[in-house]
Formats: C-alpha cells, structure tokens, sequence
C-alpha cells in the first residue's frame, strides 16, 4: 500500500476481498504511518512493513513503533526491517553503515531486549558492538502489550543477511529481485544455514516471497504493468548488493551497465536492457490466471506467503489475483 491519504480506504477494501495480509513500504511516503492508517480500519488482516529501513532508525526508535503498532492493530503488526544499501544510509539518511548483517542480528536482538524489559519489568540491559541500552524509567516504560510483542521478519539478498534474517527473525521477506534459480541456489540454502545455527525448525519459520507481477486487466494496463516490470528489474539490477543474483545466470554484465545508466540519468532507456528473457525469468508476465499460475509453480511448497508485487495499486486487480492465486496453489 502506498499513498497514506488513500490508505485506509483501500486497506478496508483489501479486507472485504479475501486478503489475508498487507503491507507498506519505505519508499515516497513513512511505512508505519500507512500502517497505522491501515490498522484503524481493518479488524483481520496481517499488517507489516515491507519493509521498514532498518539502520535509519535505532532499536529503541523500531521499539516504541513496533509496540504501538501492535496494540493499534491488536496484535496484527509484524515489524519488516531491511538493511537498504550503503549510500542511502550514509547519503540520504545520514546514518552509519557497517557490517550490515552483524549490524542487523544486533538490531533485532536489541528490539527484542527492549520489549522484554516492558513485558517483565526486568531492567534494560543490552551492550553491543552498535547499540547500547541500559537506561529505562518507569515513566518510559509501556505497559505489558497484553498481545504480546510482534514478530519480526528481516528482507535480505545476499547469503549472509538472508543467515541473519533465520537465525534471528521469525520470517524472511524474499526480495522481488528473485527467481525460480536464485530462490533455491542462495535465499532457502542461507536459510536452512541460518535456522540450522539457531536451532529453530523450518516448520516454525515463514518466508513471504514478493514476485514481480506484470499484469492487467485490460491490455493497455498490461503493457503498462509490462514496462514498469522492467524498468524495475533494471534498478535492482543496477545495485551492487543485488549482484549475486544476476550471477546465478551469467548476467553480471547487466548490472555494470544499469548501474552506468542510472549514474547518467538516463531512466527512460533502461528498459531496453530488459529483454523478454530476462523479464520472464524475473517477473511473472501474463493475465491474472496465467502469472497465478506462474506463481504457484515457482513457489509452492517453498514459502508460506505470497506478495505480488504491481505497479498499480488498483483494488479489482488485486481482489482478481487473490482469487486466480488461492485457486491456483490449493
């Protein structure tokens, strides 16, 4: 969901059609506004941010939010953290980098030791290499959240966030920039790592897979759904955190190539490095039925969720692909 003003309307809307779910983003609008917007007025649905950036903030900032949103939503809140990238952070948000994944681990670890303090009245106690909190008074302190504290999943790429979002989270939002080979080869193997070293079962673990999803229900929307598919491929392409993936099919080469065009401003021209190959493996393409059924073969049987990921947030589209994709993966 995206536009906070619009937000409440079609949360309700998204409810009414079946969705199990919802989620917001950090992108042109703040993630847990529109989460706050959606709790008020959703009695059911699953709310997260997918995701919220995590080293923007500090522990105790996710804290305060996660346990607000949780009590607004009734216990329906899942805090989404992902790490961003290097010059957001220290460009755009003006905040350190370092470590990212070690980073992240201590983060959630941190969030966590906060809320217990607030759910056991224990003194505050957490010292670690990026965040240290040892100070809690009373008037500080929430009461207990009588739903408990959320759960916490962590987005992640490359194999070392992707261990750290299984050891430490209670979920893993697989990143759109994904595909059928990648899933296996580098996002469920660091998984399995991860959980492994924790000891957590795979049974009590959730990934929620965001795909790329190309569709429309006319063809003018479909072409439209098509291009934007495309120039987002591209942008992911173009980060050099994300490169794992396109090594996965000997596509290093695009990523040298997105990345020059975006220094040089030319956005318009990146969607002619996107080929039908490469859009196909990438994105599902296709009319509601056809990429529900692409999806469900790519997926079933690995994830426990799953987010298409449209480039118009039009609530009949959505209420149709629900449908086609309920249909198609039961």
């Amino acid at each position: 969901m995206f536009d906070p003003a619009r937000v409440a309307g079609m949360a309700s809307q998204l409810e009414e059609a079946g969705f199990d779910g919802a989620y917001t983003f950090e992108g042109q609008s703040d993630p847990f506004i529109t989460v706050a917007a959606a709790a008020m007025n959703t009695e059911r649905m699953a709310l997260m941010t997918s995701i919220a950036v995590a080293f923007s903030r500090n522990p105790m900032n996710l804290a305060y939010l996660g346990n607000d949103l949780q009590n607004l939503s009734e216990g329906r809140f899942i805090l989404g953290l992902g790490a961003q990238v290097k010059a957001h952070i220290e460009r755009r948000f003006s905040m350190p980098w370092s470590k990212p994944a070690a980073r992240m681990r201590e983060m959630v670890q941190a969030v966590r030791t906060i809320w217990g303090c607030w759910q056991t009245g224990d003194k505050l106690k957490f010292e670690g290499e990026f965040y240290h909190h040892t100070l809690m008074s009373p008037v500080f302190a929430p009461e207990p959240n009588k739903y408990g504290p959320p759960k916490i999943y962590i987005a992640g790429v490359g194999p070392l966030m992707t261990e750290v979002a299984a050891e430490v989270g209670d979920g893993y939002f697989l990143h759109p920039f994904n595909t059928a080979l990648s899933t296996d080869e580098l996002s469920l193997a660091a998984i399995t790592r991860g959980l492994e070293k924790s000891g957590k079962s795979r049974a009590d673990y959730e990934v929620s897979a965001q795909v790329i999803t190309a569709t429309g229900l006319d063809e003018e929307s479909m072409q439209t759904a098509i291009a934007s598919a495309r120039n987002q491929i591209a942008f992911y392409a173009s980060t050099p955190a994300y490169l794992p993936v396109l090594q996965c099919h000997g596509w290093e080469s695009l990523q040298a190539d997105a990345n020059q065009m975006m220094r040089a401003g030319q956005w318009t021209q990146l969607n002619d490095l996107i080929d039908d190959d490469i859009l196909n493996t990438f994105a599902v393409v296709g009319t509601p039925a056809e990429v529900a059924q692409k999806i469900a073969a790519r997926y079933r049987g690995k994830v426990e969720r799953i987010s298409p990921v449209v480039y118009q947030p039009d609530v009949a589209l959505l209420a149709e692909l629900r449908c086609q994709i309920s249909s198609a993966v039961n």
